[in-house]
C-alpha cells in the first residue's frame, strides 16, 4: 500500500504570492514553474517499436490493437494548455502534439453503455477517467511535446494529455484503453487520491475537502 496521500496531507502550506492576471489560470495551492518535474512510479521502460501496440478493448463492438505507426498518420493537433500537479506545481502553457482523443474515439466501435474509461500503462499503471472529460477539444494521445518527441521519462512513445485535471490523469507509457460501464478505481485513486481530480476544486485525496500536498517535486528530476 502506498503511503504518498498520506504523507501529502500532513505537510506545510508554504504562501505562494501569484501575479493578478494570473489569478484565474493558477489553481488553489498550486505554485508556477517554468522548468518540467519528472515525477512517476516505477522504472522508465525501453520499447521495441516494432513490437510496440495501444490495445483498445472493453465495451467495444471490436476489439482494435494500433501500431505507433498506425497512430502517428492520423490526424495530428496541437493543443497549448496549462497543466497541474497534485503535488502542487502548475506549469502555464505548454505545448503538445498527438491525435485529439475525440477524433481518435470516431474510429472505434465503442458500444453506448461506456461511460468510463480506464487507461492502462506501464509500469502496471492505470488510471480511470469518465468518457465525457475525454471529448474536450484539448485531450490528447501525445507524441510530442514542445515540438519535440516524448522523452523517455516524460512518457515515450505515447501518453495521455487531460489538462483539466490533475497531471497523474495523464498516464504515461499509455499501451492498453478500456471501456467500461462502471467506474473503477485505478492506481493512485485506490492509495487515497480523489477520484474526480479536478484542481480548482484541490479534488486531491479522497476523504477530505481541502488537504493540502507537499511540494516535494522540488526534489526531483528537471526536465
Amino acid at each position: 500500500m502506498h503511503d504518498k496521500a498520506d504523507k501529502l496531507k500532513k505537510a506545510k502550506v508554504p504562501q505562494v504570492t501569484v501575479r493578478e492576471e494570473f489569478k484565474h489560470r493558477l489553481p488553489p495551492g498550486q505554485m508556477l514553474t517554468e522548468r518540467f518535474p519528472i515525477l512517476h512510479e516505477g522504472e522508465v521502460p525501453v520499447y521495441d517499436l516494432s513490437e510496440w501496440r495501444l490495445d483498445v478493448f472493453g465495451e467495444v463492438g471490436t476489439e482494435r490493437s494500433f501500431t505507433l505507426e498506425e497512430l502517428q498518420a492520423l490526424p495530428q493537433t496541437t493543443v497549448t494548455c496549462d497543466i497541474h500537479c497534485v503535488t502542487r506545481w502548475s506549469k502555464f502553457d505548454t505545448a503538445w502534439e498527438g491525435v485529439r482523443f475525440k477524433d481518435f474515439l470516431a474510429l472505434l466501435d465503442v458500444k453506448p453503455e461506456a461511460k468510463y474509461v480506464m487507461f492502462h500503462a506501464d509500469e502496471e499503471y492505470e488510471t480511470n477517467v469518465p468518457l465525457e472529460d475525454l471529448l474536450r477539444d484539448d485531450v490528447l494521445l501525445a507524441f510530442r511535446y514542445d515540438g519535440k518527441p516524448l522523452t523517455d521519462k516524460h512518457g515515450f512513445p505515447l501518453r495521455m494529455v487531460v489538462p483539466h485535471l490533475y497531471f497523474w490523469k495523464s498516464a504515461k507509457w499509455v499501451r492498453r484503453m478500456e471501456f467500461m460501464k462502471e467506474d473503477r478505481p485505478g492506481f493512485w485513486e485506490r492509495n487515497g487520491f480523489h477520484n474526480v481530480a479536478d484542481p480548482f476544486r484541490e479534488e486531491r485525496f479522497s476523504g477530505e475537502a481541502l488537504p493540502i500536498p507537499e511540494d516535494e517535486w522540488t526534489k526531483k528530476e528537471f526536465d
